[in-house]
């Protein structure tokens, strides 16, 4: 996808943000654990390669991605620290991951049984950290006797490396702590099945490392809370301060003031009052600012300006208070110049969640680092 260069919108990324979350989750530590960078889906819009190297500038002693061109890709970027691929990779590229050094991540029996042959040809080791599935639903081993075969498969290889086992929370961040605690019995209960645990255990995501501290975790793999948002969106209160690090700018390419009932955009949802005066963006869904955002704001020069019409593929219209120029600015998403427009808002608004709201950010968008 090309970038936008040549348009005034942009993705402004405070690193320093990012490095000062890290820093703030470090003096949390316990001496036994280290922070993993989780920087999947181009670092949650943020931009993969810089704040992988920002992270590990603050402190992290590694990443984590969700599948394997993501840690291939940084790799190639010339970052030389342990790399974890989360998600389920295919067994035919295997002698590819361990061409680059990246770990990955086991989430059957059937997975490492179908694995042997692969490893055993290419004459290769393959360095993993073993998924358990306690409740989440996605991938890993459930059960304790798949477990126990599974471990015996390791066992008998020489071409198996198991590094960690970990397992991840669905309602870390949630008020009520019954499943929650469910899932870190059920974590402890198949913990036991191993005569000696590998040297990582981990399930401390965001959430869990904000709120739950008392668990059986050496790698806090630290997400959405690097980024400066809180992870249960605004169920739950931060027991300390995270800084936004992104912001999303742009400027009005267009002005005009229109007669009454002039009709704006697809479907003509929005029929115009006497005098408006209608301002046109340069972003549009395909830069991941949705349709669903027709009725919400932005702010133009300090004031609320409503997003009017359908939002198009590249464009969209706002409602000006007044006469403002072409190239005045115009802030999208920055939660120092209002909360109305912090990620969070946002995504209440839209009827999802921060996460979302930053990793629709299109590719399109330049990132620019400061």
């Amino acid at each position: 996808m090309a970038i936008g260069s040549h348009r005034p919108t942009r993705i402004i990324v405070n690193l320093d943000a990012i490095k000062q979350n890290i820093q703030q989750e470090r003096e949390q530590l316990k001496d036994n654990q280290e922070i993993y960078a989780v920087v999947k889906a181009n670092g949650y819009g943020h931009g993969a390669e810089a704040v992988s190297k920002a992270a590990l500038e603050a402190g992290a002693t590694g990443l984590c991605v969700a599948i394997l061109d993501e840690a291939i890709a940084l790799r190639k970027s010339g970052i030389e620290a342990p790399i974890l691929v989360l998600g389920v990779t295919d067994v035919r590229d295997i002698t590819l991951a361990v061409n680059y050094n990246i770990i990955l991540t086991v989430p059957s029996l059937k997975w490492l049984e179908t694995s042997l042959p692969v490893l055993e040809t290419s004459q290769v080791t393959l360095r993993f950290h073993l998924k358990l599935d306690t409740g989440m639903g996605r991938i890993g081993v459930r059960e304790r006797e798949e477990l126990k075969t599974l471990l015996e498969v390791i066992k008998a290889s020489s071409y198996l490396s198991l590094e960690g086992v970990f397992t991840h929370f669905a309602t870390a961040d949630s008020e009520n702590e019954d499943y929650f605690n469910h899932q870190v019995t059920r974590f402890k209960q198949l913990l036991e099945c191993f005569e000696a645990l590998p040297q990582h255990v981990h399930c401390a995501n965001s959430a869990t490392a904000i709120w739950h501290d008392d668990l059986p975790t050496t790698i806090i793999r630290y997400g959405i809370g690097m980024y400066g948002l809180n992870p249960s969106g605004t169920s739950l209160s931060l027991p300390h301060p995270l800084l936004p690090a992104l912001k999303l700018e742009t400027e009005l390419v267009h002005v005009k003031q229109v007669q009454e009932k002039t009709s704006i955009s697809y479907g003509a949802t929005y029929s115009a009052n006497p005098g408006d005066w209608i301002g046109t963006l340069p972003i549009g869904y395909a830069d991941g600012w949705v349709r669903a955002m027709q009725g919400y704001i932005v702010m133009i020069d300090n004031q609320p300006c409503e997003i009017i019409g359908r939002v198009c593929m590249d464009q969209c219209m706002v409602k000006l208070p007044y006469y403002l120029p072409e190239g005045t600015a115009v802030s999208l998403i920055n939660s120092e110049v209002s909360e109305r427009i912090s990620p969070t808002a946002i995504a209440e608004y839209l009827g999802t969640i921060n996460y979302e709201v930053l990793c629709l950010l299109s590719e399109r968008i330049p990132r620019v680092y400061q």
